[in-house]
């Protein structure tokens, strides 16, 4: 009888511990981890290529007609030169390095260098000549763009990020050169190197980082679109229509029928590869 009492209780004791242990709170599941999506930036530094048009934005003179003096021509003879417009393609390259102060949205501040090839046409600087120039000579106006025939800056860029978009203005120094070639409608010394300004603004789009564009793994592939006005002041910015001797290219005579600098506009879209912060 004591035994089946005993047998009772240990059974008794066993069964409340079980329920005792079940009443037990549970280990609280681990929190799933987040992985966080990086903040863009347009941190970091930039190479690229860019393509589009530029065209004449010079000031011209009222009066093109040109006399051209004995003995380098006939008496009477003159001169006409077309205000024609000048434009054509323009590409280049570009490289910079931008910083911005808030991940996200915020300010912006850059600078870039560019070379860009132009093509105004080469035959513009043509005149139309009542009367007869003397042999071995003929008369060029080196007022207009033909003879450009490249042009870089390097610019300063200041601007406001809306995430992945940046919205910015630019200026700086601007150079450029042409050729001393007749078919330019140049002469000797019209190569010289030209510097000037150039200002503008654009806006530029940041891809996805896993576009097909992105030959180079890049951090980020940008697309702009952007508008540049560039002002090349010359050496003798007075000087108009000229008569060349043709056996060396050097000017013999010329007049000042006005100024014309040498200032263009270009509009233009670029890719840039941007390496460096996400």
């Amino acid at each position: 009888m004591i035994k089946k009492l005993l047998l009772a209780s240990a059974a008794t004791a066993l069964l409340a511990g079980a329920a005792s242990a079940a009443d037990l709170p549970r280990r609280a599941a681990p929190p799933p981890v987040f992985t966080p999506v990086p903040v863009f930036t347009w941190t970091g530094a930039y190479f690229g290529i860019n393509a589009g048009y530029a065209f004449d934005a010079s000031s011209r003179s009222n009066s093109s007609v040109f006399g051209v003096p004995f003995p380098y021509a006939a008496p009477g003879t003159t001169a006409t030169f077309r205000d024609r417009s000048q434009d054509g393609f323009s590409g280049g390259a570009q490289v910079g390095y931008n910083y911005q102060f808030t991940p996200g949205s915020g300010v912006v501040v850059g600078i870039e260098a560019d070379a860009q090839y132009l093509d105004f046409g080469r035959n513009r600087n043509n005149a139309f000549v009542n009367g007869a120039v003397a042999p071995g000579f003929y008369v060029t106006d080196p007022r207009g763009l033909s003879s450009l025939d490249y042009f870089g800056t390097v610019r300063g860029r200041l601007g406001y990020a809306f995430d992945r978009t940046l919205v910015y203005g630019t200026g700086g120094f601007a150079y450029g050169s042409g050729s001393a070639d007749r078919s330019f409608g140049g002469y000797a010394g019209n190569d010289s190197f030209r510097t000037g300004y150039a200002v503008g603004g654009g806006v530029e789009f940041a891809l996805p980082t896993e576009s097909f564009l992105n030959f180079f793994r890049s951090s980020a592939v940008t697309f702009k679109i952007e508008g540049l006005y560039v002002n090349l002041e010359r050496g003798n910015r007075n000087q108009g229509a000229l008569v060349v001797n043709a056996a060396n290219l050097v000017p013999v005579a010329y007049s000042a029928i006005g100024r014309r600098d040498d200032e263009f506009a270009v509009v233009r879209a670029g890719l840039n590869y941007k390496f460096g912060s996400y």
